[in-house]
């Protein structure tokens, strides 16, 4: 019998399992991969987001700012790379100007420290490679970068180290509510814990459904991203974002904290929980989309493309509760951007 059982080794579920394990307990993680961080969180942009996208009040809002503050302590504490880079998202036209101003007083609403709106000539000084057509741009100093498969695994060390265990191979196949606690089947066989905590990205729906009658949803967003030799890495020095749009934050080009140039990704729900195949539709989107914020991306240099799936919500929102028809059953789901910068967060909640 455990008294914490997490279903998932991606940043989130490390990471509870990292904070859980300062305290007296049986604590297991359950990962039906060969090891952690084998989903989302390996493959994504490794953005430290500001903070001043998610709406004002939200938890998205809330965690992702915590989560930033958290970061260099962390990073630091941990032994992993982390570098506040600073972000800057591009507005390229007069007429969407209004949208700058108004990201720019939500992540002053959300507590985003150093936010600045800077004209052309001050952003083509920071960054020449910023395009011509640049009109304006929100500048968030607080914005780093981080590698996320080191994030991961030392959360998951520092977890072991702590006396957590993993069992990796293990699939979750069913749950089900006992007197003491819930029976989770798996194909290593049957666990016992007092408490689950569901951090299974794109599967926590399924997980969630088998226990509670209020259903959950959520939608796999697939996002192809482009790779860059390290000879590319100072063709910007800042995160450089367009401005949001339904599906997210857009295309993105950025120098990874290895030296390299990450640019993507783009955003397309899929039905399959493991689609992450990459598309030439998707390489030529970005492609289009990457030259609108950057000139003269270097594309010869491009050394791999990959797709990462992104754990939407239909509530737009992180479900990170204890769910009211299952007491012990808590989720911590449609965990997508600003999922990673608020992981250490979310840990501690």
């Amino acid at each position: 019998m455990y008294d914490v059982i997490i279903i998932g080794a991606g940043v989130t579920g490390t990471a509870c399992a990292r904070e859980l394990s300062r305290y007296e307990a049986k604590i297991c993680v359950l990962e039906k991969e060969e090891d952690v961080c084998c989903g989302t969180s390996k493959a994504n942009s490794a953005i430290v987001h500001a903070g001043y996208d998610a709406a004002e009040g939200s938890l998205k809002a809330k965690l992702n700012v915590r989560g930033n503050l958290m970061m260099e302590e962390i990073s630091e504490k941990l032994d992993f790379p982390f570098k506040r880079n600073g972000s800057l998202v591009i507005c390229l036209h007069k007429e969407d100007f209004p949208k700058l101003e108004t990201l720019y007083e939500r992540g002053k609403k959300n507590g985003v420290k150093g936010l600045q709106i800077l004209y052309r000539e001050q952003v083509k000084e920071m960054e020449p490679n910023i395009t011509d057509e640049v009109y304006a741009a929100l500048y968030a100093p607080s914005a780093g970068i981080v590698c996320p498969f080191a994030m991961n695994l030392a959360f998951a060390e520092n977890a072991v180290v702590n006396g957590a265990e993993f069992r990796f191979d293990t699939e979750v196949q069913n749950i089900r509510k006992t007197s003491q606690g819930w029976e989770i089947e798996t194909s290593k066989g049957v666990f016992l814990t007092k408490t689950v905590i569901n951090a299974a990205g794109v599967y926590a729906d399924r997980f969630h459904n088998m226990v509670s009658e209020k259903k959950l949803h959520i939608t796999p967003r697939k996002g192809e991203y482009f790779l860059l030799d390290k000879t590319t890495g100072a063709h910007v020095s800042h995160t450089v974002f367009t401005l949001p749009g339904k599906y997210g934050k857009g295309v993105l080009v950025t120098p990874t904290v290895h030296g390299n140039l990450l640019i993507g990704p783009t955003a397309t729900d899929v039905e399959q929980k493991e689609g992450t195949d990459t598309t030439m539709q998707g390489m030529e989107e970005i492609c289009k989309k990457a030259q609108h914020s950057v000139k003269e991306i270097p594309f010869r240099q491009v050394i791999t493309g990959f797709a990462g799936l992104r754990a939407h919500e239909d509530g737009h929102e992180f479900v990170i509760q204890e769910v009211e028809d299952a007491p012990g059953f808590i989720d911590c789901a449609g965990i997508e951007s600003p999922g990673l910068t608020s992981a250490p967060a979310i840990g501690r909640l």
